[in-house]
């Protein structure tokens, strides 16, 4: 050491005590300044810093704690123990002070983290680790004092140190608790906002639920709470208002260009939709970006660990070729690389977990952004996004978002690793590693070409969005396809879909076969570089080192030259994902000017000046009657829609003051209880409950309900009858206490009687609303007399306007039509019955040994997903590859084992080729030996590229199995399945599902059998070279057997448990979509937010425990494989002496795989696992009850069946379900041929109909079209011609509306068919149901939403076209029905009366009195 003129010493370290020896040492004066020093200067440099941390991130007040008081008083221990050493120091004089007194500042930071809520400090942490590793080497100095001198040559100053020692130590323990909560939290948190920094880090916090998983199948209340930062909530409150800002920015121009010709808005419209996708992006960026590069710095710290063990490999095998080097050289190096190794796998999966992190909160944030927009969107960007293609957003094209976060770095990561490699490599081998970077710029262009390739088969999205697209409306419309038969139409053009979707997919990973065979380049470098290395210079020699080393960096290539290339891919379908999410989002808006709201206030409540295509002006007076009257698809619905601001406005303003409440045309129904759908989140009032439900007269449908106002109304309302779900829509209207009600049609759907009460009761002059507004659009010619005001509209115009008593004055349209069908109105008024107090549903014969059923479960309709618990059984792996079939199996299992084998011979070739003895400078044969590696390598590239072809092509060959059996199960199964299982169930199947077993189960397997056989190969070679790893090895492959059942049982519950939390989300977004104009139009958009906000929530509490309970599996697996690595180290370490270089290197660079080899092997295997759970869900449904075979082919039907038209019924009875009343009793009756029946009761009318709906043509009153053209509507199977299909056109009267649309029969048919009238898609259905010539008709009140005057023609259509057949119908307009053949009524399951009219009515029973209140007799 050296004196400077100011006293301080300077130390110089002595390599001949520390290094070059037998027994190493730091010197005295290096010990009592840089180990002294360094954990000082770390924190007083570093405090300032981490106190504004601290600041910025205020997380709340901590009260002192017993832990608190714990530290502080060891940092006081600590700094008294420094002050006394100090002291001694100052009076001895023996050497100069070196402590800094760092342990004030310790204390201070405790409290600091205290007042600001840290409870647990990574910063002072690392201070203790930093103070306890340099007092080691004193620590051991002190040890051998004691031993050489004695404990008594200088108690005192050992029993100091070794205190002060025990004091740093206790500290450091203490430093991995955290302190107590700062508050009450969520009930249940999460552990991890519990877990001290060395628990997050090694994810022990995680153990608890994985032992629970163990011990019993995991529930979704075993799950944690979200933590704050990871809510829906949180997370979309941010990120709203950064898109909003992009949004302004992108409208910004289009604002400039209002002005500008139709075409240049076109293009700044397809402008906006292609830059949507990066704005997107840049918003995602913004708000997850820091903490993503929180974990991009893991990710380089990662690289760093990663290339330094190469390094230290090299000194090891140098340290084995020279016998006169120190044994310990040997054991330091070992156990660096165990150490560099296991930092590397601590940094890694921190880095994966951050990722998987920012992936969820994406998830959340872009399924939040979707549903927002689905309530904003206007009815033209609706008509282009269906409910199939917006479920398609938030389940597939959010998981490549996910994906692209995870693989994102690789993209610019893995060429920084490859250069480093290359050049890491050029220090070995020179200018010879060029051939090696040659070859990667040969195989990269050939890459790049198939990510292009890859990236263009994202047509496979598209054939996806439509099939889930198809299979939503098929389910929507499942009565209609039941009804018709047309389930095998159907089914052929999903299966369609599906094989255009198959057939991209395969082409897909093909491509990425010939990629992967290609990116084995460790393969191609390693031949290159060594072919040149030796030939360019026949004394150029390939010793243990160099080999070794080389092929350690070489590993190193494996992952960024495979995940490029994977990265890319990712990239590109990301890229894809995200414009079609971003058009999505930058679709058109309902503007908020179309309405001006205003408070409420006497006078008039609404104003419309001048609005859309209604010329009109004109106030509504508060507490007027509005009647709103006109034709079919005269604009009468387009009217209201536009009060509510569902139109787009081209000219004048409508002015709304007070709250509204709206009955759409058809009622849009929740599957929830009745109760809920009336209260629709308003406050339980029971008297005004009560007083609603009397009004609306559901109180008889209470009694006939199984669980009153508590029963299950399935999705859509299926289990309620028409009538039923139009009250109910009713009810929730009124129950809302509004100022101004918009009605549309809302009595269409109930019988007359029923229809005056709730006029009397709700809308008229007494009614429970005559102090409101009520805007009423009607067929019902019996209450304009009582209506304030009328509008009559004709073509999207108002023609007339004024009462009742003015428009007949004036002697015009109205009056001509009023005088025409006041009659038959007056005659009707009576006989507009409600059909059926429940629904039309499948209905089963039932004996009575099965009617006992558990009351609780009556009211119940839908059935959650259920999670199985358990492992899967072995049968689903059996089905699975049963479908695959032993053809390719075997093949599989052979090639996987050529390829292995062949990697054994490279390996083992390569390790004699460098143990090869050098003579006179050179090695022999190196042509031989060159070939022969060379053409291993070529046969293991073959083997990999057949491998992975085999394996997809498998996978697809059973997915399109079991889609197939899927589809088939569905279609197969009957009514009763559909209403009591939600959409979101079926869809989630069909969309996630089938994705997973589409891609990840092969994929998996793909994984786990290249891992398998890989780590086989590492045994053998590790065996081979140290026989004593094998007393490591079984040891520890039982403990990775323990360690997976742990994972596996927790892993695969947490799988099921998010797939059954999935089907939820999509339920919800899917009766929001369309139920997305009520929602608006009553102000609950921020209810139902919330409820999607729960929903995706509730299925991030899986998903979350999920991810990192693999980051918790490969912690723990790579940490216990590095003790593999450490056996092979020092076992190789003490038998150099009988070890060639060459085996020793062969060993230790594949036991460094290893620990990266077992963790995939059981991480492959769960996700196979995990994604057998798909194979498990979608064979579900094979098990449920199944119809009867559509067709029976030892007895055909003949294709004209039925030729007769007569139709008998003995004693039949049938019941919706097990536990509810009969619905018909006993029913005895035949209709001759060429009859018209009528059947009319109160109460169960459609029953009887419902059972020739299966066979005949059938026009219902709840009319449903698929999305596709009007033909296909009409005729899905193609089987008649043009002029059939326009005939039956022109007896609906659909002839001219359909001559005036541009494509006529080709027209577009939106989902739903929601881009005609109600009326209109009445008379599509009736169409429908005329097209099929047949000897039995059955119309369900097939007119019910039409006029009265193309009611008659209809009617007398019927009478003249259908003259010859068998005709049974339910209608609500008895004298269109007088001359019928027979009436049945019934009464509560029974037939009560049953003749022809007149007689009926000379009987004077029923029918009698229902004719009389109609006025007809």
């Amino acid at each position: 050491s050296l004196k400077t003129s100011n006293g301080l010493t300077l130390c110089f370290q002595d390599w001949n005590v520390t290094w070059y020896t037998a027994h190493p040492d730091l010197t005295q004066c290096f010990q009592h300044t840089v180990l002294v020093w360094f954990p000082c200067f770390y924190l007083w440099v570093c405090a300032p810093f981490y106190c504004l941390y601290l600041r910025f991130y205020d997380n709340g007040h901590i009260s002192i704690s017993s832990l608190c008081c714990a530290k502080t008083g060891l940092c006081l221990c600590l700094a008294f123990f420094g002050f006394l050493e100090m002291v001694y120091l100052l009076v001895e004089r023996s050497r100069d002070i070196d402590t800094l007194c760092p342990q004030i500042l310790a204390v201070l930071v405790i409290h600091l983290e205290r007042l600001w809520g840290f409870r647990s400090s990574i910063f002072l942490f690392l201070f203790w680790t930093l103070a306890v590793i340099c007092l080691l080497v004193p620590v051991r100095a002190n040890i051998h004092a004691i031993i050489d001198e004695g404990f008594s040559a200088n108690a005192m100053r050992f029993v100091a140190f070794f205190t002060f020692f025990s004091l740093q130590l206790a500290q450091l323990i203490l430093s991995c608790f955290t302190d107590q909560r700062p508050a009450a939290l969520k009930p249940n948190p999460c552990p991890v906002e519990d877990a001290s920094f060395l628990s997050q880090v090694l994810f022990w916090w995680f153990g608890r639920l994985v032992v629970k998983g163990y011990r019993s199948p995991l529930k979704a209340e075993d799950l944690w709470s979200l933590r704050e930062q990871d809510t829906s909530e949180k997370i979309i409150c941010d990120l709203e208002k950064e898109w909003a800002k992009q949004v302004s920015a992108m409208n910004g121009a289009q604002a400039l260009g209002y002005k500008l010709s139709e075409q240049t808005q076109l293009l700044r419209k397809l402008h906006k939709e292609q830059s949507s996708g990066f704005c997107l992006l840049r918003t995602l960026a913004k708000n997850f970006g820091p903490y993503f590069l929180t974990g991009t710095l893991c990710l380089v710290i990662q690289d760093i660990f990663m290339f330094s063990i190469p390094q230290v490999l090299s000194l090891l095998l140098g340290f084995v070729r020279d016998e006169d080097a120190p044994l310990w050289k040997g054991y330091v190096f070992a156990f660096l690389m165990v150490l560099l190794s296991c930092l590397q796998s601590l940094f890694n999966h921190q880095y994966m977990y951050m990722c998987f992190t920012v992936g969820m909160r994406v998830k959340t944030a872009v399924m939040g952004l979707v549903y927002r927009k689905s309530l904003v969107i206007n009815s033209a960007a609706r008509r282009t996004c269906t409910v199939g293609e917006i479920v398609n957003l938030v389940s597939a094209d959010t998981q490549k978002l996910m994906d692209f976060v995870v693989y994102f770095n690789a993209v610019w990561v893995a060429p920084i690793e490859i250069a480093l490699c290359f050049f890491f490599l050029w220090q070995h081998l020179g200018p010879s590693a060029l051939a090696g970077i040659a070859t990667v710029i040969l195989i990269f262009p050939l890459n790049g070409f198939i990510a292009k390739m890859r990236s263009k088969l994202q047509v496979q999205m598209t054939y996806m969005d439509g099939r889930i697209k198809l299979m939503n409306e098929i389910l929507s419309g499942i009565k209609i396809l039941k009804f018709y038969a047309w389930e095998n139409a159907f089914r052929e053009r999903i299966l369609g879909c599906r094989e255009k979707e198959l057939n991209a997919l395969k082409k897909s990973q093909i491509l990425y076969s010939i990629s992967i065979s290609c990116t084995p380049l460790c393969l191609q470098i390693a031949f290159a570089m060594f072919g040149v290395y030796v030939l360019i210079d026949e004394n150029h020699v390939l010793d243990a080192q160099k080999v070794f080393v080389s092929m350690a960096l070489i590993n190193i290539l494996k992952a960024p030259l495979s995940q490029l290339p994977f990265a890319m891919s990712t990239t590109m379908q990301a890229l894809v994902s995200l414009r079609r999410l971003g058009k999505f989002l930058c679709q058109d808006e309902l503007k908020l000017d179309s309405v001006e709201r205003a408070p409420y206030h006497p006078g008039e409540c609404i104003s419309l000046p001048l609005f859309s295509d209604f010329p009109l002006t004109h106030s509504m007076q508060r507490g007027s009657l509005v009647a709103v009257v006109g034709h079919v698809g005269s604009g009468k619905s387009s009217l209201l829609s536009a009060m509510l601001g569902e139109m787009e406005k081209k000219s004048g303003h409508v002015t709304v003051s007070g709250s509204v409440a709206y009955v759409p045309q058809q009622a849009w129904i929740q599957n929830a209880t009745l109760k809920d759908n009336i209260l629709f989140g308003c406050e339980m009032k029971d008297s005004w409950y009560q007083k609603v439900l009397e009004a609306c007269a559901l109180l008889p449908d209470l009694e006939i309900l199984p669980a009153r106002d508590a029963t299950e109304i399935g999705e859509k309302g299926l289990n309620l009858s028409g009538g039923q779900k139009q009250r109910v829509s009713l009810a929730r209207a009124v129950y809302r206490k509004a100022d101004i009600y918009l009605l549309d049609d809302p009595l269409s759907a109930v019988d007359a009687h029923v229809g005056q009460h709730i006029f009397e009761k709700v809308f008229g002059p007494n009614g429970v609303l005559k102090n409101k507004t009520r805007i009423l659009v009607t067929h019902g010619l019996s209450f304009l007399p009582q209506a304030d005001l009328i509008l009559v509209i004709e073509d999207g115009e108002i023609t007339e306007m004024g009462s009742y008593a003015e428009l007949l004055s004036r002697k015009n349209t109205f009056a001509d039509f009023a005088e025409a069908f006041s009659v038959s109105e007056r005659k009707e008024s009576a006989t507009h019955r409600d059909m059926g107090s429940a629904s039309i549903q499948t209905m089963e014969a039932i004996s009575d040994s099965e009617q006992e059923q558990d009351q609780e479960e009556v009211g119940r309709l839908t059935q959650a997903d259920k999670a199985h618990t358990g492992r899967v059984k072995l049968e689903m792996y059996v089905d699975y590859f049963r479908t695959i079939g032993l053809a390719f199996i075997i093949p599989i299992i052979f090639l996987y084992a050529f390829q292995q084998a062949a990697s054994l011979a490279y390996n083992y070739w390569l390790s004699l080729w460098a143990d090869d003895p050098v003579v006179n400078g050179t090695q022999v044969d190196t042509d031989l030996k060159l070939g022969v590696f060379g053409a291993l390598g070529f046969a293991q590239g073959i083997a990999i590229f057949g491998t992975t072809v085999a394996i997809s092509l498998g996978g697809i060959i059973a997915s399109r199995h079991l889609h197939l059996d899927l589809v088939n199960n569905v279609l197969h199964s009957p009514m009763s399945f559909f209403e009591s299982t939600p959409s979101g169930n079926l869809l989630n199947r069909f969309s996630k599902e089938i994705d997973s077993i589409d891609c990840m189960i092969p994929d998996g397997l793909k994984m786990m059998l290249g891992y398998v056989f890989k780590l086989l190969e590492v045994c053998i070679i590790v065996l081979m070279a140290t026989p004593f790893a094998g007393v490591v090895i079984l040891p520890l492959t039982m403990l990775y057997a323990f360690i997976q059942s742990f994972y596996v049982a927790t892993s695969c519950q947490l799988r099921r448990l998010e797939s059954v939390s999935r089907s939820p989300i999509y339920t919800h977004f899917n009766e929001t979509v369309q139920g997305a104009s009520v929602i608006r139009a009553f102000g609950e958009q921020s209810r139902f937010i919330l409820l999607a906000n729960s929903r995706v929530d509730h299925n991030q509490t899986s998903y979350f425990p999920r991810f990192v309970a693999t980051r918790w599996l490969a912690v723990n697996l790579e940490f216990l494989g590095n003790l593999l690595v450490l056996a092979a180290a020092i076992l190789s370490v003490m038998g150099r002496s009988t070890l060639s270089p060459g085996i020793v290197g062969l060993a230790v660079s594949h036991s460094l795989q290893v620990t990266g080899i077992l963790s995939w092997i059981v991480r492959a295997w769960t996700d196979v696992e995990n994604n057998i759970v798909s194979v498990e869900r979608v064979k579900e449904y094979a098990e449920t009850t199944k119809e009867a075979p559509w067709t029976i082919e030892d007895s055909p039907l003949p294709s004209d069946w039925p030729r007769s038209g007569s139709i008998g019924f003995q004693e039949y009875g049938l019941q919706y379900r097990r536990g509810l009343d009969w619905a018909l009793k006993e029913i005895s009756f035949s209709v001759n041929e060429s009859e018209k029946v009528n059947i009319t009761s109160a109460h169960t009318v459609s029953y009887l109909c419902f059972i020739l709906f299966y066979f005949q043509p059938f026009s219902p009153k709840d009319p449903v079209l698929f999305s596709g053209s009007l033909r296909m509507n009409l005729d899905p199977f193609d089987g008649y011609t043009d002029e059939e299909v326009w005939r039956a056109l022109e007896l609906a009267h659909l002839k001219n509306f359909v001559s005036g649309l541009p494509d006529k029969l080709n027209h577009e048919c939106s989902e739903g068919g929601e881009n005609l009238s109600l009326g209109q898609r009445q008379l599509v259905c009736l169409a429908r149901a005329l097209l099929r010539k047949t000897k039995i008709l059955v119309l369900d009140e097939a007119t019910a939403a039409v006029d009265l005057e193309t009611d008659n023609l209809i009617q007398s259509t019927i009478r003249t076209q259908f003259e010859d057949c068998t005709v049974l119908t339910i209608a609500h307009r008895l004298n269109t029905i007088m001359d019928y053949t027979r009436v049945i009524v019934m009464d509560r399951g029974h037939i009560t009366e049953m003749d022809s009219p007149s007689n009926l009515i000379s009987q004077r029973g029923q029918f009698y009195r229902m004719c009389r209140e109609a006025g007809l007799v």
